[in-house]
């Protein structure tokens, strides 16, 4: 699969793990705020990590690393992602995987097969404004949202492993209502995100901004009534 991106060291990306950060190359989403656009384009800017590169370096880790995330991009959309898991657990890591949803089968045959042992699911927003923030064409299209709730229902049925649900919230797509509506979509999950927009320079559009602390705040207690563990990330 297409590698384009490596942080050898984050507290951040696996909860409760120092980890290394794989970035998988392409999505199927342009999420206008997304600050991963070189990732996402598979820009010819970046050279991309052999699999021979990648996995010398974890055995290099092993003493100091106890995880490995895996995100993007859209990781899922490789055939040839479970043969990377495979071998990177047989170094003796714990694999998480980040994915916007849209590939339940893989989801399933992941957790199944017993190949990740946490995962991180992206909601983009309340149903009815996700073509927008998705990057369709056109705040009309309609989404078609079978696979991203079939993933949700992967995900909240089964006990094999922790899992959160997370949202990056933007002041200019998201309201109190989309945040109650992701809220009764996922009542009763695991563990429930928000996650406040950071400008940067790689975002796909600029002009975006995150809501006041105090909002956010506000959006969270919300939340908290359909799920309990609903927590603020990132948010100084």
């Amino acid at each position: 699969m297409l590698i384009l991106g490596l942080t050898r060291t984050t507290l951040l990306d696996y909860p409760g793990h120092v980890a290394a950060a794989l970035f998988a190359g392409g999505c199927n989403f342009r999420c206008p705020y997304c600050h991963n656009s070189d990732i996402v384009l598979k820009s010819s800017s970046l050279t991309p990590l052999t699999e021979e590169e990648i996995l010398t370096f974890l055995n290099k880790r092993r003493n100091v690393l106890t995880g490995v995330c895996i995100t993007g991009g859209e990781p899922t959309l490789y055939s040839d992602l479970p043969d990377l898991i495979m071998q990177i657990r047989e170094l003796g890591y714990l694999v998480k995987l980040d994915t916007n949803g849209t590939s339940p089968q893989m989801l399933r045959d992941l957790i199944c097969a017993g190949l990740i042992d946490y995962c991180a699911m992206d909601i983009k927003n309340s149903p009815e404004k996700y073509s927008v923030t998705t990057g369709c064409p056109t705040a009309d299209t309609e989404f078609d949202l079978t696979a991203v709730e079939h993933s949700v229902q992967i995900l909240m049925r089964q006990n094999r492993i922790p899992y959160e649900f997370r949202t990056t919230i933007v002041k200019e797509l998201h309201d109190e209502a989309d945040m109650l509506a992701i809220a009764k979509w996922i009542a009763g999950a695991e563990a429930y995100f928000l996650q406040s927009y950071t400008d940067s320079d790689g975002v796909f559009c600029q002009g975006f901004h995150a809501h006041s602390a105090e909002t956010l705040q506000a959006y969270a207690a919300l939340c908290r009534q359909f799920v309990r563990n609903t927590a603020l990330r990132g948010i100084s």
